[in-house]
C-alpha cells in the first residue's frame, strides 16, 4: 500500500470516527450502530480489548528502563493504538461541533430538541425490542429493575446526583460503555443521570475559552468548566476499558437478561425528554398546548424516522466489507 492509499485510509477512519461522535452526542443512535453500519466494530472491539497494563507498559518503552522501542512498537500494533487515536480524533471533532449546535437548540427550541430525542430514544427502544425475549423469571425480573430504575431516575437526577467531580467521573465511565452497545447512546445515558445538558454547556464553556486563550485574550473562570471535561475524559478513558469489558461479559454470558435490561432502560427514559420540557415550560411559567404536543410529536416523528434508517441500514449489511486502512 503505498502513502496516498494509506493517507485516504485513514482519512475514511477519522470520517468514521465523526458519525460515530455524531450519532453518540445525541440520544438514540450509537456509536457502536454506526460502528456496526461503517464495518468498523470488530476491529474497534479488538482494539479496546487488546489495551492492557502489560501492552501500555511495553508502548511505554520509550521511558520505561527495560523495555525497547521494538516493544513499544509491538505493543502499539497489538492495540491498533493509531486506529484508536485517529477513530478518536474524529469523534472528538463531531462531539465538540454537534453539542454546541445542540446546546443552542436546547436553549432557543427546547420542544422541537426534545421531541426529537424522545423520537430518537423510542425508536431506538422499538428497534432493540425485536432481539428481546422475554421468556424467563430472570429476563423479566431484568426488564422491570431497567425500567424502574430510568423512570425514577428520569427527570430527578440532576437535584438527585449535583455536577460534582466523583458523578462527572462516574458519568464519563458509564456514558463510554455505550461504544460496544449498539442501540444505546452515551448522550442517552447522560440524559438519564441527569448530566447532559450540563456537560454540553460545560464543554462548549471549556472549547470558547480555550480559543479566546489561543488568540491571546483572556477567560475568567475558564479553570472549572475545564476541570469538569478533564475529569469526564478520565472517567471515558477508564471507563473506555473497564466498564466496557463488564458490559461484553454481561452480553457474552448473560445476553438476553442483558438485553431485557437495556431495553426496558431505554423504555423507562422516555420519561426524561417530557421531564425536561415540562420543567422548561414551568420556568418560562407556561404549560402544554396542543400546538406544541403537535410539534413535539412531529420532531419526535423525524427522530424516529432516522433511528429506523440507521438501523435498516445496519440489517442490509452496508457496512460488511473491509477498512480501507
Amino acid at each position: 500500500m503505498n502513502r496516498r492509499d494509506a493517507a485516504l485510509g485513514w482519512l475514511i477512519i477519522y470520517l468514521k470516527g465523526i458519525c460515530m461522535g455524531t450519532a453518540d452526542a445525541v440520544p438514540g443512535v450509537s456509536g457502536g450502530t454506526i460502528a456496526l453500519v461503517t464495518g468498523i466494530y470488530e476491529r474497534l472491539i479488538g482494539a479496546i480489548t487488546a489495551v492492557s497494563p502489560g501492552r501500555l507498559r511495553e508502548f511505554l518503552g520509550v521511558v520505561v528502563p527495560g523495555e525497547t522501542r521494538a516493544d513499544a512498537w509491538r505493543a502499539a500494533r497489538e492495540m491498533d493504538l493509531v486506529f484508536l487515536a485517529v477513530l478518536g480524533t474524529g469523534v472528538v471533532t463531531a462531539v465538540i461541533t454537534v453539542t454546541r449546535v445542540v446546546d443552542t437548540a436546547i436553549e432557543t427550541v427546547p420542544v422541537l430538541t426534545f421531541g426529537f430525542f424522545f423520537g430518537l430514544i423510542a425508536a431506538s427502544a422499538v428497534v432493540l425490542w425485536s432481539d428481546v425475549q422475554f421468556d424467563t423469571r430472570g429476563r423479566v425480573v431484568a426488564a422491570v429493575a431497567g425500567f424502574s430504575f430510568a423512570f425514577v431516575v428520569s427527570g430527578r437526577a440532576a437535584a438527585a446526583f449535583g455536577h460534582r467531580p466523583l458523578v462527572t467521573f462516574f458519568a464519563g465511565m458509564i456514558a463510554v460503555s455505550a461504544l460496544v452497545l449498539p442501540g444505546i447512546s452515551g448522550s442517552l445515558i447522560l440524559i438519564l443521570i441527569g448530566q447532559y445538558e450540563f456537560m454540553i454547556g460545560t464543554l462548549r464553556e471549556a472549547v470558547d475559552g480555550l480559543l479566546a486563550v489561543a488568540l491571546g485574550g483572556s477567560v475568567p473562570g475558564l479553570g472549572p468548566s475545564l476541570v469538569t471535561v478533564v475529569t469526564f475524559v478520565t472517567g471515558a478513558l477508564v471507563g473506555l476499558f473497564t466498564t466496557s469489558h463488564v458490559v461484553q461479559w454481561a452480553l457474552s454470558r448473560r445476553r438476553e437478561a442483558t438485553l431485557a435490561f437495556l431495553v426496558s432502560l431505554i423504555v423507562g427514559a422516555l420519561r426524561a425528554p417530557i421531564a425536561d420540557v415540562s420543567r422548561r415550560l414551568a420556568e418560562a411559567n407556561r404549560g402544554w398546548t396542543p400546538e406544541l404536543v403537535g410539534t413535539f410529536l412531529a420532531a419526535a416523528v423525524v427522530g424516529g424516522v432516522i433511528v429506523v434508517l440507521v438501523e435498516r441500514s445496519t440489517s442490509l449489511g452496508l457496512g460488511d466489507g473491509s477498512d480501507a486502512a
